[in-house]
Parts: C-alpha cells; sequence; structure tokens
C-alpha cells in the first residue's frame, strides 16, 4: 500500500498546466519512496514571469527569471517531515521545453522532480552535483512517463 503525500497544487497564471496533477502525485509518491523521504506538506505554486522575478528579489537577491524556486521550511536536516513551497514559473518552462525540444509536460515534471530533489537536499551547485539531479530527474521521470 503506497503512502499519499500531501502535495498542493496552485496554478496562479493564465496559462494551462502542461502536466496532470495524477501524473504529478505519481512522481511526488516516487520520488519520495525511493529516497526514503517524508513529506508533511509540499505546495507547488505555478506563477508566471514577473512573479518569479519579484520572489527571486525578495529573497534571493536576484534579478532574473528562473524555472524554479525552492523553500524548506521545517527545521530538520534529514529527509523526514519535509515542509516546503515550489514556486515554478510557467511560461519559463513551456520555453525551456521549447528550448530542449521536450513536451511541455515532460519538462513541467522534470522541474517539479528538480525542487523534490532540492527539499530533500540535492544540490546543483558543482558540475557533478548537476550530473547526480539530472540523473535522478531521468531516473523519475522515466517511471512515471511512459
Amino acid at each position: 500500500m503506497s503512502e499519499i503525500y500531501p502535495l498542493q497544487i496552485f496554478n496562479t497564471t493564465s496559462l494551462e498546466l502542461p502536466c496532470s496533477e495524477l501524473d504529478c502525485r505519481k512522481l511526488f509518491e516516487l520520488i519520495g519512496k525511493h529516497e526514503q523521504a517524508s513529506f508533511n506538506v509540499v505546495e507547488v505554486a505555478y506563477v508566471d514571469e514577473a512573479e518569479i522575478v519579484r520572489i527571486n528579489e525578495e529573497f534571493l537577491q536576484r534579478d532574473y527569471v528562473t524555472d524554479i524556486i525552492s523553500f524548506r521550511y521545517d527545521e530538520n536536516e534529514s529527509p523526514k517531515d519535509i515542509e516546503g513551497t515550489l514556486y515554478c514559473c510557467l511560461p519559463r518552462i513551456i520555453d525551456q521545453a521549447k528550448e530542449f525540444n521536450q513536451s511541455s509536460a515532460k519538462e513541467c515534471l522534470r522541474i517539479l522532480a528538480h525542487g523534490l530533489l532540492h527539499l530533500i537536499g540535492y544540490d546543483d551547485q558543482t558540475s557533478s552535483e548537476k550530473e547526480e539531479m539530472t540523473r535522478l530527474e531521468d531516473l523519475y521521470l522515466s517511471m512515471v512517463i511512459e
């Protein structure tokens, strides 16, 4: 019997979310199970470019559009009882899909996987860390997308 993690998805843009909520939940559950992580609550907020820039400036002192910003709120250092918010820039994700010659749905799920891995504790500051995160994203996407 699988454990259902509390995943809350909000689309604040005028764009249609390209990936299904069911696939988002499958990916969420899969990553939690395989990474032996437990999520108390994760909010995924799909926002426009202006909002991602505002969040980036306010919290990270960066003035540019990015595809995702991850915030973990709980005090734990372990992958247990994780609480966080993922701000995903839906227009940027759709543009990236075109740049990478991927479907918007697949890119949307990749960004979700990337953010969840960040909440668990993975980083992508070095080339080896980026390679590891990409490998895991590819693995989990292959298990959700048929």
